[in-house]
């Protein structure tokens, strides 16, 4: 037997916390997300999807075809503390566990049979514990990819399951209609579409060569890849040993400061976090952004001395991100990597550390083994308090 992957996926998360929380709501149309005109939907309930509402959509057009909808804000503290009750869950099934948001992750299962049994029996397991322990579903796709098994988890939702066999990945694909490929949008669809490609299998017919000459190295790779359910590298994970990092892909494009540096503060937080707790230093960052027409690029720069703390990871990254993103294009992924990382024992004591550096150090260590020790816990510092009125 080869590999065996879950993709787990919460299923509309943020509304199904809201519900959780207030069991009058569960039954009707939650919609989460900001208050003003310019704000959009974050996540809709599926008694909201089913009135056409979705994510990424305007709040004041979400209002005009869902006027008796209920409308909360976005309660990031809480949906933290429930993402890392369910991701604690999952690191009962397999050492290896990758999240790759707040809502989602994938699990190795290879190699676990001995300790679980069947694979498939396990997926029933886990779902079946989330609920028990945090009253919310999951759906699971599973298959021997991280990809294939991302687009299986959500052929069922909610709180489905699916299992694409070993060896039929391709026949999976071709079955697929084109807006169910994970990693074509709307203007790569529309892109296609200007080249008489509207189907999984009339790109499936063109070759490497073809595909790269009109979408580009990069692009024309991925749908190769992507139409045959070849494993896509945006899942694997960089060496530890290297590097330390987090990223977020988004349901919809960000395209405002507020709501990136939103983003960009939480992913500093988790690197920081993981630093501390491995003792690991680094004055190298890297910031990694795929735009919304699929295009990525990665930026890096070595500073005098290390990162010393969360606000000073998330200065350093914004400095890198905001002199290479285009606004225009719009942000589908985000990430930030402390490379060339040493441990701390090997760190050369500088005549301009401060007693206030090495405290916040203390600081951040300590509640990263709090954090790991209880899943429930959320511990603000004083950076974070700062990241709330960005």
């Amino acid at each position: 037997m080869g590999k065996i992957f879950l993709h787990v996926d919460l299923d509309a998360f943020y509304a199904s916390v809201e519900q959780l929380d207030n069991p009058e709501l569960k039954g009707k149309p939650v919609i989460v997300g900001g208050s003003d005109r310019r704000s959009v939907v974050s996540t809709a309930s599926y008694e909201a999807r089913a009135r056409g509402v979705h994510s990424a959509m305007p709040i004041f057009m979400a209002k005009r075809i869902c006027p008796d909808g209920f409308y909360l804000p976005v309660r990031m503290k809480r949906y933290e503390e429930k993402s890392k009750e369910v991701m604690a869950i999952f690191g009962n099934y397999s050492p290896d566990v990758q999240q790759i948001s707040i809502d989602e992750a994938f699990i190795d299962l290879t190699g676990t049979e001995r300790l679980f049994g069947n694979p498939m029996e396990t997926a029933k397991r886990l779902k079946k514990e989330v609920l028990e322990k945090t009253g919310l579903t999951v759906s699971i796709g599973m298959a021997s990819t991280k990809y294939v098994a991302k687009i299986a988890s959500g052929m069922k939702k909610p709180d489905g399951f699916f299992i694409v066999e070993e060896g039929k990945e391709e026949e999976f694909m071709l079955s697929l209609p084109l807006e169910k490929v994970w990693g074509i949008g709307e203007k790569t669809r529309l892109k296609l579409q200007s080249k008489g490609l509207r189907t999984v299998r009339e790109i499936h017919n063109l070759s490497l060569m073809n595909l790269k000459s009109i979408f580009g190295e990069s692009g024309g790779e991925f749908l190769y890849n992507a139409v045959r359910g070849m494993e896509y590298g945006h899942f694997n994970k960089e060496a530890k040993s290297h590097s330390i990092s987090s990223e977020t892909t988004f349901e919809f494009d960000l395209r405002t400061k507020e709501e990136i540096d939103r983003e960009m503060k939480q992913i500093c937080r988790t690197v920081m976090l993981r630093a501390r707790s491995e003792n690991a230093l680094s004055n190298t960052v890297c910031v990694k952004i795929r735009f919304g027409d699929f295009s990525t690029i990665t930026a890096r720069e070595t500073f005098k001395s290390e990162v010393k703390s969360i606000e000073d990871l998330f200065e350093k990254s914004s400095s890198i991100f905001w002199r290479k993103f285009v606004p225009q294009k719009g942000l589908r992924l985000l990430g930030v990597a402390l490379q060339n990382v040493y441990d701390e024992s090997e760190r050369e004591l500088s005549l301009f550390d401060t007693e206030e550096q090495s405290a916040e150090s203390r600081i951040e260590k300590a509640i990263g083994e709090l954090e790991r020790k209880f899943p429930s816990l959320r511990i603000g510092t004083a950076s974070d308090m700062e990241s709330k009125k960005i």
